[in-house]
């Protein structure tokens, strides 16, 4: 009888997915869903199993990888393998494998959300209500900001800029937009404004991050470009947090260069600057872009689709480092 591959899951997946893994390993799971699992606990879980089922925040270190020579595969659920050391895992012949982009509108969805949120203070509502206070529908003591009719500046117009911008497009927005390339088909189609980085700055009622994480757009926003925002506009990041330089965020909050923020993401997650936590005028979730059911239930079955394929002796789909197959 051949010896059933061990498979840890480091947080609770999709149920659907989960009976397919059980149907082809046998399976042990992280079952608290509430915070990152805890580096020891990740390390002696790896030391037992076969392949590794990470999510985006477990951090696949160097330790974590040297804990089992054995271990033949991380199978991530992020779409880029920013938290797993893939050179060393490489070097040590462990198969690295993600998922495809496929969280675009569910990312736009959320965006959208915090820029509603935040500009219309209903965070600040929903806790006043629950506090047993009511100032009455006409008061002007939550009074926010409009976000029908307004601009909004797209810095980053890729799959999930373009879903926000067709949201925007909804709310009667004038969308303008700024990337390292132009978007002649989506200029035309949603109605984008393609403009300098000084121009969307100044005239953006919402600045809206769309860069992905890399050496040039690690703190693209600092103190120089919030000097530029009107003292009206709102940021809000649902693309990495080191994109926006947090120190020169809440520098500018504090002293209200800006009027808010909404943020999914962060600079040092799952940390956050405790003077942040305290800012009324910003709205903060955890990393819920891709928090929808369907889209959770995709990507882990998606994890199964690749581990399916390396027991299989074929070549994952999603592979980030096929060398280490090429090789066997």
């Amino acid at each position: 009888m051949t010896k059933r591959p061990r498979v840890f899951v480091a947080q609770p997946i999709a149920q659907s997915a989960l009976e397919r893994l059980r149907a082809i390993a046998d399976v042990k799971i992280n079952t608290d869903s509430s915070k990152i699992i805890a580096k020891t606990k990740l390390i002696t879980a790896t030391r037992k199993c076969d392949i590794l089922v990470s999510l985006l925040h477990d951090k696949v270190d160097r330790a974590v990888l040297a804990a089992n020579p054995k271990l033949r595969a991380v199978c991530s659920m992020s779409i880029t393998p920013d938290n797993i050391d893939v050179p060393e895992a490489t070097k040590r012949g462990i198969v690295v494998t993600v998922v495809p982009p496929i969280v675009a509108e569910a990312t736009a969805d959320i965006h959208f959300g915090l820029m509603l949120a935040v500009a219309r203070r209903m965070i600040e509502g929903d806790k006043m209500v629950r506090a047993g206070k009511f100032p009455g529908s006409q008061s002007n003591h939550l009074a926010g900001h409009f976000v029908f009719g307004k601009t909004i500046g797209l810095l980053g117009a890729g799959r999930i800029g373009q879903a926000t911008a067709r949201r925007a497009r909804g709310f009667g927005m004038k969308i303008l937009y700024w990337g390292p390339r132009r978007k002649p088909d989506a200029e035309r189609e949603i109605g984008m404004e393609y403009v300098t980085l000084d121009r969307l700055f100044a005239e953006s009622d919402f600045v809206s991050l769309h860069a992905p994480m890399n050496a040039e757009t690690r703190h693209m926003i600092s103190d120089k470009e919030f000097a530029k925002m009107k003292p009206s506009a709102f940021i809000v990041n649902t693309a990495r947090g080191p994109v926006i330089d947090e120190k020169a965020l809440m520098r500018a909050l504090k002293t209200k260069k800006i009027a808010g923020a909404g943020l999914d993401v962060f600079e040092h997650e799952p940390k956050l600057p405790p003077a942040l936590r305290a800012m009324k005028n910003v709205v903060l979730t955890p990393h819920l872009g891709s928090a929808v059911m369907e889209i959770r239930a995709r990507m882990a079955n998606i994890v199964v689709d690749n581990i399916q394929a390396l027991l299989n002796g074929q070549m994952p789909p999603n592979c980030v480092n096929p060398q280490v197959l090429a090789k066997t």
